[in-house]
């Protein structure tokens, strides 16, 4: 078995360009908070409101850079919250997803789709790819390591030359197993 680092992924969207000046103001750029763990990545202090017809959730954090389209991803606790069934989806899958209103600072847009539950994955550069004989797309499993260790399943493998390995989580997967904080780490099982 391989150690791997788990990362709890809370609530966050991408944006588009276009959407990213509808709800900020023309030209706008995003305001980097802090670089994440995926070379390239960074959370922004910008944050915008999620609304559905069912409730709303206010402060949810932008991640950079821009994308081509946009999304917003949440745990199932946040689901219940919006009154929605969102689907489980890798990121960038969002055909036929949940529609909802984004509300930002300087304007509001209606999304026909782009609201998921992001399916659990595993981020990994081709050569951690090759050392532990993993394929882009494989499902594999990871037991976590702690006072209440579980097993999380059906976890995708994602491989790109930016990503460094670690597992990705959503708040309540890592809540469920008493992951410190935002992180902890877990043996990769069932390759």
């Amino acid at each position: 078995m391989s150690k791997v680092r788990i990362e709890v992924s809370a609530r966050h969207l991408h944006l588009s360009l276009k959407d990213l000046e509808s709800l900020f103001g023309l030209g706008y750029k995003l305001k980097p908070l802090k670089n994440l763990s995926q070379h390239g990545e960074f959370a922004s202090s910008d944050t915008v409101t999620v609304k559905t017809k069912g409730g709303q959730i206010d402060k949810i954090r932008v991640i950079g850079p821009l994308r081509e389209k946009t999304q917003v991803e949440i745990s199932v606790t946040d689901a219940r919250k919006l009154k929605i069934n969102p689907p489980v989806r890798l990121s960038g899958n969002v055909a036929g997803s949940i529609s909802g209103t984004l509300i930002g600072p300087k304007g509001e847009i209606k999304i026909k789709e782009g609201i998921i539950i992001a399916q659990r994955h595993l981020h990994c550069n081709p050569k951690q790819a090759k050392k532990l004989n993993l394929k882009n797309g494989q499902l594999l499993s990871v037991k976590t390591i702690g006072e209440r260790s579980l097993t999380f399943h059906n976890i995708a493998v994602r491989i790109d030359d930016n990503f460094d390995l670690s597992l990705h989580l959503d708040t309540d997967e890592g809540n469920a197993s008493l992951l410190g904080g935002v992180c902890g780490f877990g043996d990769l099982i069932n390759k």
